[in-house]
């Protein structure tokens, strides 16, 4: 079985096949993925992800594998009967737009390559959950294209350079703002500000990923009581909010406690949002 330290892997559903220095995906970022959280075998919130993953290789001009191909990789790879109760994993699938001649120009025909990566469920501080966390408001800057917007592609440069801005254990996350100063995200999960009644989350139409944790909660609204909103954030309306979440799709929802001088007082909103993800 192919193995990276404690991760095992499928590249096109072969053990033994490697991804070729010719692929689009290793030289040029020519591609999408998705990481889902694994209970006992089976992808949590599957449809959610395979529409999201279909929508993301469209919008680049990928045709995206089958959702029977990758749940047939998916077995393959996590294999059930290996299984003890509640025995969480992760996957993470990275869909290619296959090999090609150097040069930006993709070829006219291309094969995709599929690559889905098996890895341990990441160790959240039980603080996270009981306490919140605490956020570095992040110095990069996201660029504004609205032709990438909301997709999750390869290129995930400026997270890394992000990411490199803090080494403190006691910092969860790092909030992104785009080049006007407004929220967007954090390097690896989505934002909401409850502001009374409203919840809003920051508009992607220009820059960001939307996440399908995201995605699950705008459409919340009536069973959380609260109305939900998209729009522009600044980071100055974001420190003014009653309370502030951020999601993704491997812990559900956290609440930030603190950004910057600003804290929040420990409250119950990410606590419900995490249960009804959960169970959905």
């Amino acid at each position: 079985m192919a193995m990276i330290r404690n991760h095992s892997y499928l590249v096109n559903g072969s053990f033994e096949q490697t991804i070729s220095v010719s692929d689009r995906g290793f030289t040029y970022g020519d591609g999408v993925f998705r990481t889902m959280k694994m209970h006992n075998g089976l992808p949590v919130n599957w449809p959610f992800h395979y529409q999201k993953l279909v929508a993301d290789c469209a919008a680049i001009g990928i045709v995206c594998p089958s959702a029977e191909l990758l749940m047939g990789d998916l077995q393959k790879l996590f294999k059930k009967e290996l299984f003890s109760d509640d025995l969480i994993q992760v996957a993470k699938i990275v869909i290619t737009r296959g090999e090609g001649e150097r040069g930006y120009a993709p070829p006219t025909i291309t094969i995709p390559t599929r690559v889905v990566i098996k890895s341990g469920f990441p160790h959240y501080e039980a603080s996270n959950y009981n306490k919140g966390v605490q956020l570095h408001v992040c110095d990069i800057r996201l660029a504004a294209q609205t032709k990438l917007a909301g997709i999750k592609h390869l290129n995930r440069l400026e997270n890394v350079l992000a990411r490199m801005e803090w080494r403190e254990d006691f910092i969860f996350d790092g909030l992104l703002l785009d080049s006007s100063g407004n929220v967007i995200e954090c390097t690896m999960s989505n934002v909401f500000a409850r502001f009374g009644s409203e919840l809003v989350t920051p508009d992607l139409s220009v820059c960001g990923v939307s996440g399908i944790t995201r995605q699950h909660i705008l459409g919340l609204g009536g069973v959380l009581d609260l109305n939900i909103l998209v729009q522009t954030l600044t980071l100055d309306e974001l420190l003014q909010a009653d309370e502030v979440i951020i999601c993704n799709s491997l812990f559900g929802a956290f609440q930030v406690t603190k950004i910057n001088n600003k804290i929040w007082p420990q409250q119950d909103l990410a606590a419900k949002i995490r249960n009804i993800v959960a169970n959905d």
